[in-house]
């Protein structure tokens, strides 16, 4: 069984009787003659208003098919439907102008809408209604007649164009991405890491099984006395914050005068497979803020961290309180939940079923594939990650674009079995983490309140993975100073947002808690990139400057290597008899 087959999401898994149900319900949208399935459906919704869709449907698919009938090439027809405007699927005139065409899009917009809205009013639980609505609109992503070359205009056109050599690049396109177990979003033959990405100077200055430490050489004169540590997410590899000079986070922060460490976690291999999330805290975060206090001969530091990476900083700041140590003195926050009350779509790969499977599977040893977890965040926006690139690499038979952090997406690391079973159990499972004294970590009861640093946290409005009012949670939890900062664009486009490039927007704004809508009623808004105003906070909390250093490291802790080190460039494939999670 192939990686992309062995991930398919494994909620399908744990849920077979009543997907099963669903699977069924829609092939009513291409089997008029499943009457029996349909009622399945249908009885979860009430009577009367069942009636009202079926009715409005009929009459729009009646009008679509008399609108069709006699209607010539080129002649405009009725447009009972039309697609949303941020749908790019059917953009080229063909899909307007030939009746066979137009009438493929609008029957499918039809149906789908059609069949969202028969889920919509589905008198479900809600957690059951959100798998349903999420697997529905699978099943309509897949079944596009963009999809298919028969019924792609643009497909059937480039054929011919090329003399059918566009099939057989795409032939080849799919069997090469066959070979590397993963859709191609990128031209990969365009980026590596250490030649073109992840290229700001540095030295690795302290390793241990799990983590390499890298410091940036200075670009100014003097910096900050407290340098700053960057954890980044642990998923997928750090150079996210360190792409090209034009986009990397980490050499705006050098160039504001800051001395930058960054934490870059180990692609975990097989023998790494028992590394806990204590293991994580310990080896990880806590030794390198012992580290960076150690090499900047400095009593405190400013702690950033993103994602999990985030999560993962804010648990570790959490331990050093309880006993009784404070060496922080800011933390920035990115695209990082620790109140997991609403977790977006992730949630419906997330259950019990599925926590106890993978406890039973990895829960003492085991590795968690990147792959399958970066399939899985692909899984979220299926028709703009996933079918885009079918459609353009396999039927179009083109090379996708160079694009750096679509590169650094298809970059994953593994996970060790026990810390991901921990993680998703604790935090998106149970939300244990934003009770106080209800999470042991590293031999003490934790409180995210004692944290009492001032924070800066960043959201950004359109992220698919960190929501951004769950990222808002934060703010009374931890309980410090907070300036609340909203992005425009997601998850990753949110973050790294470089100045030159003029682009996005945001709304920034003190913030103690209340509601997130109120907050954003009031808050600022400014047109542009938020590092700026990041880089102005962080200059306040800080007393003095020193004289920047040039030699990298400490007699304590000496160069090792340049940056971006080898851990970053590890690729560990996982035996096929190892123990795995889908």
């Amino acid at each position: 069984m192939s990686s992309q087959q062995q991930s398919y999401p494994l909620f399908l898994e744990t849920n077979q009787e009543l997907l099963q149900d669903i699977l069924k319900n829609l092939s009513l949208a291409y089997n008029p003659d499943a009457a029996e399935v349909y009622q399945r459906l249908t009885a979860a919704v009430d009577q009367e208003k069942l009636t009202e869709i079926n009715n409005r449907y009929y009459e729009k698919q009646l009008d679509l098919w008399f609108s069709m009938l006699g209607r010539k090439p080129g002649e405009p027809g009725k447009s009972v439907t039309q697609p949303d405007k941020n749908d790019h699927r059917f953009q080229s005139a063909e899909w307007n102008e030939l009746p066979y065409f137009d009438y493929l899009k609008q029957y499918y917009l039809v149906t789908s809408k059609w069949l969202m809205e028969l889920v919509d009013s589905a008198r479900l639980d809600s957690q059951i209604k959100k798998k349903l609505r999420f697997v529905t609109r699978h099943y309509i992503d897949a079944m596009s007649p963009a999809n298919f070359p028969a019924t792609n205009p643009d497909v059937l056109r480039l054929a011919a164009e090329t003399k059918g050599e566009s099939i057989n690049k795409g032939l080849k396109n799919f069997l090469e991405d066959l070979e590397k177990g993963h859709i191609s979003m990128t031209d990969e033959s365009a980026f590596e890491v250490g030649n073109n990405l992840a290229i700001t100077r540095g030295q690795v200055v302290f390793e241990n099984d799990l983590i390499q430490l890298i410091q940036y050489g200075p670009l100014t004169e003097t910096v900050d006395e407290f340098p700053l540590l960057i954890v980044p997410p642990c998923i997928n590899k750090y150079y996210v914050l360190d792409m090209r000079p034009e986009n990397s986070f980490v050499r705006y922060a050098v160039e504001q005068g800051n001395n930058v460490f960054i934490i870059s976690w180990r692609n975990i291999p097989p023998e790494l497979g028992t590394l806990t999330w204590d293991d994580y805290i310990e080896q990880g975060v806590l030794q390198a803020i012992k580290v960076c206090l150690a090499i900047a001969k400095a009593k405190k530091l400013h702690a950033l961290g993103f994602c999990v990476g985030g999560t993962l900083l804010a648990c570790a700041l959490a331990v050093l309180r309880a006993k009784r140590r404070n060496p922080v003195a800011s933390l920035t926050l990115l695209a990082t939940m620790l109140d997991f009350a609403d977790t977006g779509e992730i949630s419906v790969y997330v259950d019990s079923a599925y926590v106890q499977k993978i406890a039973a599977e990895i829960g003492k040893g085991g590795l968690v594939p990147g792959r399958d977890l970066a399939l899985t965040f692909a899984s979220l926006r299926a028709n703009e990650l996933v079918w885009y690139y079918v459609v353009n690499n396999y039927l179009k038979g083109r090379t996708p674009f160079a694009f750096d952090l679509l590169y650094w997406n298809c970059d994953s690391a593994n996970l060790p079995g026990p810390m991901y079973v921990y993680y998703v159990r604790s935090m998106y499972l149970e939300n244990n983490l934003k009770t106080p004294g209800k999470l042991m970590m590293c031999g003490v009861s934790i409180d995210l309140g004692q944290i009492g640093v001032p924070a800066y946290i960043l959201a950004a409005k359109e992220d698919h993975i960190v929501p951004w009012k769950s990222a808002y949670a934060s703010v009374p939890l931890l309980k410090g100073k907070t300036e609340f900062v909203l992005t425009a664009s997601g998850h990753i486009a949110g973050v790294v947002n470089p100045p030159t490039k003029s682009k996005r927007s945001f709304w920034s704004a003190r913030a103690s808690g209340g509601e997130p809508e109120q907050w954003l009623a009031n808050a600022q808004f400014s047109e542009g990139s938020w590092w700026p105003h990041w880089s102005t906070w962080l200059k306040q909390k800080s007393h003095k400057r020193v004289p920047a250093r040039a030699k990298l490291g400490s007699k304590q802790y000496p160069a090792i290597e340049p940056a971006p080190g080898r851990y970053v460039r590890e690729n560990c494939k996982i035996p096929e008899s190892g123990q795995r999670a889908a």
